[in-house]
């Protein structure tokens, strides 16, 4: 090869290795371009958001819950309050199979059958990104355990909690019902009221009774800490804190004994009780059976104990002193005599001849009495307890004229009281039928209403209500479970009690009439045997509600009906009647003659409350007569 050729051939690779470098050159000076447009970028433009962003990794804001508040009976017995355990705690998105870590965990502490049917329904129920104990109430030893070990098991910790105990277990869980854990349904509703950022690190919210109505005043106020951070995520040192206000305490208006007396006097039936101080309103029991332990709810109630209350015939979910709703039977004819009264359509010496029926429109409405009663006045019609009297009383009076005066006493209405999930009732009336049914109201249907019948459906605070507005001569109060709350922060007690009050349009001298006839009752009628020696006075009146209906002319025997297909028993009374301390009502489910099964549930009570007597042994039932009327 010549040497000129090869002088060409080095002259093209200088030239090629040049262009190279430039190109070269090139790229990395835009690199360097981009790099610098880049750092100006965050340095200078960016450089309070990204400095915010470094600052919020380096602090973060650790919400501190409250100790929710404490509840008390009207004589300062503990109710509801909170202790401080450790739990074991999960949270799915962290780790790749939770079976497979609930297993390694179990050799480490002890994980039972229940505690992992309660887990899975807590994950069926909430978000993967939320913690979900596995076990709670660990002791030291499993702590230390588990603090050996954790190492091995991340998105798995332990935390220091507050737990929800009742420690009256099931006696008066309706009335303050429980708290559990935060549901979608509950964020929605935190989220319409504006109060979502005060449950930031909360687990658990009120679910019914007084732990529901007032979820606000018991929750308090979440506090907050600024705590600083290393790369690993770990707490370094506390920047600044804002202390929680604990919840505010609730003194409520009942009596844990006067429960506890109820309770017993019930035994195995099932039933409501609601007794008020007539002066106030004041709710002094609340009373519904069979009933259940609040405590099982607090850690989220595992699926077996949950399909035993939820599938069991004898409902011991259901407040039935405010959701069951119940004929009233002839607990409803001194309402309907005071009616007669305000109205014209009865004067108290006006009297009726009672055979035993009324003939109306070609059907017979027997009197329970075969025979009848014979000449009755208003007096003797409430004292032995009257069907025909009260069946000729609706007939004269209709059912426009009944329902507007029955309205004044409450009936068909919530009460208001402070609970929630109180069932209306059925008031009866023209207009009720044509909205109701699209159907106009036939004459017929008003015989039966008279003796508390036919389409009458209240709920036992109802009744009670009455009964308390009645033995206050008029006045009427709203019943109320919450006496007083007092301030976490002062220890300020501030009364709930509404200072409105409702007095009645009726006549002084036809309550009167009304009282002396219910005393009556207990005295020398249908309620005697069961307040026979009572060292005090009271007035009473007995009712028994029909379940089904039973063919004219057929003879109603207990024996023959299946239990859930039984009469139910009621009874309302008040005393002392000369000023009127205790206004009860008592419906016994399925338990035949309100005079057989109520009534003695009612003075067991009426005498623990008004002589502090202790009944040893739950209510007998009395015996009556072969008729067994009320």
């Amino acid at each position: 090869m010549s040497p000129k050729a090869e002088l060409r051939n080095h002259q093209r690779e200088l030239y090629h290795f040049r262009t190279r470098l430039a190109i070269g050159a090139g790229f990395v000076l835009v690199l360097f371009l981009i790099l610098a447009v880049r750092f100006v970028y965050v340095q200078v433009w960016r450089h309070d958001y990204y400095t915010t962003l470094a600052e919020q990794n380096r602090i973060s804001i650790v919400p501190i819950v409250p100790n929710r508040g404490v509840i008390y009976d009207r004589n300062g017995i503990v109710l509801a309050h909170n202790y401080s355990a450790y739990t074991l705690e999960i949270t799915p998105g962290k780790v790749k199979n939770v079976e497979d870590v609930i297993n390694e965990l179990a050799r480490i502490v002890e994980i039972s059958p229940k505690d992992r049917r309660r887990f899975k329904k807590l994950l069926d129920e909430s978000h993967n990104f939320e913690s979900l104990p596995i076990r709670t109430r660990l002791n030291d030893l499993e702590v230390a355990r588990f603090a050996v070990n954790r190492y091995r098991f991340p998105g798995v910790e332990i935390k220091a909690r507050l737990f929800r105990h009742y420690p009256l277990g099931e006696l008066a869980a309706h009335a303050v019902g429980y708290i559990g854990r935060i549901n979608d349904a509950d964020l929605e509703q935190l989220e319409e009221r504006g109060d979502i950022a005060n449950y930031r690190g909360t687990d658990h919210i009120g679910k019914t009774g007084v732990e529901q109505s007032y979820e606000k005043q018991l929750h308090g106020i979440t506090g907050f800490e600024q705590v600083e951070t290393d790369a690993g995520g770990r707490a370094v040192r506390t920047l600044s804190s804002t202390p929680p206000v604990s919840g505010d305490s609730l003194f409520l208006s009942l009596d844990a004994k006067l429960h506890e007396v109820a309770a017993q006097a019930f035994g195995e039936r099932r039933g409501a009780l609601v007794a008020i101080d007539p002066a106030n309103g004041e709710v002094l029991a609340l009373l519904s059976r069979p009933s259940f332990d609040p405590n099982l709810f607090v850690d989220g109630i595992d699926p077996t104990n949950w399909d035993l209350l939820n599938n069991s015939p004898d409902k011991p979910l259901t407040n039935r002193a405010i959701r069951g709703v119940y004929p009233p039977g002839s607990t409803f004819k001194p309402y309907m005599a005071l009616a007669a009264l305000e109205l014209g359509k009865r004067t108290p010496s006006q009297a009726i001849s009672d055979p035993g029926f009324f003939n109306f429109g070609g059907h017979r409405f027997r009197d329970d009495k075969p025979g009848g009663h014979g000449s009755v006045d208003m007096y003797k019609s409430i004292v032995v307890s009257c069907d025909t009297y009260y069946y000729m009383l609706a007939n004269d009076m209709g059912i426009d004229n009944i329902s507007r005066f029955m309205r004044l006493f409450g009936f068909g209405q919530p009460t208001g009281i402070d609970i929630e999930g109180e069932s209306t009732g059925v008031l009866p009336s023209q207009e009720w039928k044509q909205k109701r049914f699209k159907q106009k109201w036939y004459a017929g249907e008003t015989i039966s209403i008279g003796i508390g019948q036919g389409y009458n459906s209240y709920t036992p605070v109802q009744l009670a209500n009455a009964m308390a507005t009645l033995a206050a001569d008029g006045v009427m109060h709203r019943p109320r479970v919450v006496k007083t709350i007092e301030d976490a922060r002062n220890g300020a007690r501030t009364t709930t009690r509404p200072k409105m009050e409702n007095t009645l349009p009726l006549k002084p001298e036809n309550i009167a009439i009304i009282k002396e006839a219910m005393a009556g009752v207990n005295r020398e009628g249908t309620g005697a045997r069961s307040f026979a020696g009572a060292e005090y006075t009271s007035a009473g009146k007995t009712g028994t509600a029909q379940v089904v209906a039973i063919k004219q002319n057929e003879k109603y025997v207990e024996s023959r009906v299946k239990e859930y297909h039984r009469d139910h028993g009621l009874f309302i009374a008040f005393a002392p009647v000369e000023k009127p301390r205790i206004a009860v009502a008592v419906i016994a489910e399925n338990a035949g003659f309100g005079a057989q099964s109520a009534a003695p549930i009612t003075r067991m009570v009426m005498d623990y409350y008004l002589l502090g007597k202790v009944p040893a042994k739950p209510a007998e039932e009395q015996s009556v007569e072969e008729d067994g009327h009320d």
